[in-house]
């Protein structure tokens, strides 16, 4: 059996395609840095986020210099804090976000940045995001997760300070 010369160029592109699909997608599984959700962050009860210390007072806490922890809580429909009041982080630090949630399955996009992760209750998820010295910026936070009926309006704030407005509002405090 004779296979004409077009058929071998077309069966060579084929495999071509069939080989560049495989490398892709296992680039995108393993060679990118990508991760899934997992219990690093640790677990919580989501039917008592208030009792945990951090969570039941959600907000930013100084982990060392210019490192803070900023803990969130999400629920239908936004960010504590974040929607009702923004999250105020200082320029220059680094920032690690630990976010749950007390309802339904959310996401937590900085938006601007490449920081993106699913919130599911009972996990607590955890991500890094570094601000930049002498950026007076405000960041948008998003849920990408469907989370129900007004999920479209589920949205917060992240100002970031420079240090010297922060270190003024952590003496009033």
């Amino acid at each position: 059996m004779e296979i004409h010369r077009y058929e071998k160029i077309w069966l060579a592109g084929a495999l071509l395609l069939i080989v560049g699909f495989i490398a892709t997608v296992s680039y995108g599984a393993v060679g990118a840095g990508i991760a899934m959700v997992d219990d690093e962050g640790g677990q919580i009860d989501p039917n008592a986020v208030e009792e945990h210390p951090k969570f039941g007072e959600p907000g930013t806490y100084a982990d060392g210099p210019n490192e803070y922890d900023v803990y969130v809580v999400a629920y239908q429909f936004g960010f504590e804090p974040g929607t009702q009041e923004p999250i105020r982080v200082p320029a220059g630090s680094e920032v690690t976000f630990h976010v749950t949630s007390r309802d339904v399955v959310h996401g937590f996009e900085v938006v601007g940045t490449n920081a993106n992760t699913m919130v599911i209750p009972g996990q607590i998820s955890t991500i890094t995001v570094q601000f930049e010295e002498g950026s007076e910026d405000k960041y948008g936070l998003l849920c990408n997760e469907y989370c129900g009926s007004a999920h479209h309006a589920m949205e917060g704030r992240i100002e970031v300070v420079p240090q010297s407005q922060w270190n003024e509002s952590m003496e009033v405090n």
